[in-house]
């Protein structure tokens, strides 16, 4: 049977008809533009930005290529993924149920579901630590981390208001993220030589294992496994008619465009956030920060805590304002990501199990699980704890990715191969003067895939009835 309605994203957004096809549209991107920059919000999530901020304190530019080279692999996993999604209109959790057992179809989704989970974690340590910041330590962190379960059923509300103004939201923030975290490097001022040789130049001088981790928790935080079921989801809210090969070509055209800039903003946030700590904290020891003249009375005024590389420091070397701006670039970022997770949890849920789920059971119940720990880690231990969990939780999402059985990467690149679908599924634009010969079936299923992989829709993939 054919997989029910989505709960989410039930609208289309129309596209306008062009008829130049050599030429790119502007209105025709517009149209087009929207599940890349809601699915780069998971390149901003808090776990992301606690991974840059650590890479530049421990590691300064050095680990710069390892963030540019995971967001190229990155951009490469979410074309395959917008791409499944539009050829074939169903997303990789539906592909994933109806060609895997179900054995491996249910280790699968308690791989991505384990990921959310690890992810929501992140999310409510950002948003802890930033209401601390915001409120210059009156709310404590446990504090924060309560009012992260309460606003994130408000900001739910949104998507009533429509698909549009729900994916202006989200540029909103991603805007938002973007001047804050570009104010901090403006004020800080970053040596740009050593940021260009951290970034294209693949050698770490001097690194040991601190820095391999840190170097693996980067490629974690970047290539997030429920992300790639997300993206191939929101890519089917366009209206495009897959029976017409032409339509195909052009949507995958303009959503790699897409991607691609909103990658690109994505990429340049991070590289703020690791410049900023490469040049304010990287080779400082906190005696050599607290020591600083400006830094004590920063420290007296803002919080009790210590100048560690959290956001704190900013506070000490440039004053309460770089801090708050700080934090409010890092709500931001925990608020938008929370949205996000919870449309890839609401659709891999939908997919591998065919269940449907409100959003707000959905949300009570992968919050509740990712609430727990960190409450408890909040209430009796300190900052730093946080902090060295999101470490580990990005350290853990780089596993999932590349380890074996990995949650999203084997999936993604085993179902836009060329021996992925069966037959049924591969079916050419019919030609009412053309008879296929028995055995040109599976010779059309490979040259479908391939075409479909290299850009060139030429014949039309379509889903089976099984």
């Amino acid at each position: 049977p054919a997989p029910a309605p989505a709960t989410y994203f039930q609208q289309r957004v129309p596209v306008p008809e062009d008829r130049n096809t050599n030429r790119i549209s502007l209105r025709r991107l517009w149209a087009f533009t929207g599940p890349g920059f809601l699915m780069s919000i998971a390149y901003l999530d808090p776990g992301n930005i606690e991974s840059d901020l650590q890479s530049g304190a421990k590691a300064g530019f050095k680990l710069l290529w390892v963030l540019l080279g995971a967001t190229a692999i990155g951009l490469l996993l979410q074309r395959l993924a917008a791409r499944l999604g539009v050829v074939t209109g169903m997303h990789l959790a539906e592909v994933c149920h109806r060609h895997y057992r179900t054995v491996p179809r249910i280790l699968l989704w308690l791989m991505v579901e384990l990921a959310i989970i690890g992810s929501d974690m992140q999310e409510v340590i950002g948003c802890a630590i930033a209401f601390n910041l915001l409120s210059s330590g009156r709310i404590p962190l446990w504090g924060g981390v309560l009012i992260t379960i309460m606003d994130t059923f408000v900001f739910l509300f949104l998507d009533k208001y429509g698909l549009r103004k729900l994916e202006a939201f989200f540029g909103l923030l991603i805007t938002l993220m973007a001047v804050t975290f570009g104010y901090e490097y403006v004020t800080v001022g970053p040596d740009q030589g050593q940021l260009l040789k951290g970034m294209f130049v693949p050698y770490c001088e001097g690194c040991g294992p601190v820095q391999l981790t840190q170097a693996v928790g980067i490629v974690g935080a970047v290539i997030m496994p429920h992300n790639i079921y997300l993206h191939s989801a929101l890519v089917k809210s366009r209206e495009v008619d897959r029976s017409n090969r032409k339509e195909v070509k052009e949507a995958n055209k303009y959503f790699f465009i897409e991607s691609s800039m909103a990658l690109f903003v994505s990429f340049l946030i991070n590289v703020f956030v690791v410049a900023v700590f490469a040049e304010g904290f990287y080779g400082r020891t906190n005696q050599e920060v607290v020591s600083i003249p400006e830094a004590a009375l920063s420290i007296r005024v803002l919080t009790a805590a210590p100048c560690v590389p959290q956001g704190v420091v900013l506070g000490c070397f440039f004053g309460p304002a770089a801090l708050y701006i700080w934090a409010v670039g890092i709500l931001a970022a925990g608020q938008s990501s929370t949205m996000t997770g919870t449309y890839s949890g609401q659709f891999v849920m939908e997919g591998f199990l065919n269940l449907r789920w409100s959003r707000f059971a959905r949300v009570l119940l992968t919050r509740s699980i990712a609430v727990t720990p960190t409450l408890l880690v909040a209430v009796f231990q300190d900052v730093h704890s946080l902090t060295g969990m999101n470490d580990f939780l990005n350290v853990l999402q780089s596993m999932q990715v590349s380890h074996g059985e990995a949650a999203a990467l084997p999936p993604v690149v085993w179902s836009t191969s060329p021996l992925s679908l069966p037959a049924a599924a591969l079916r050419p634009p019919a030609h009412p003067h053309l008879h296929q010969p028995a055995g040109a079936h599976e010779r059309v299923r490979q040259r479908t895939v391939s075409r479909l992989l290299l850009g060139s829709e030429r014949w039309v993939l379509t889903p089976p009835v099984l």
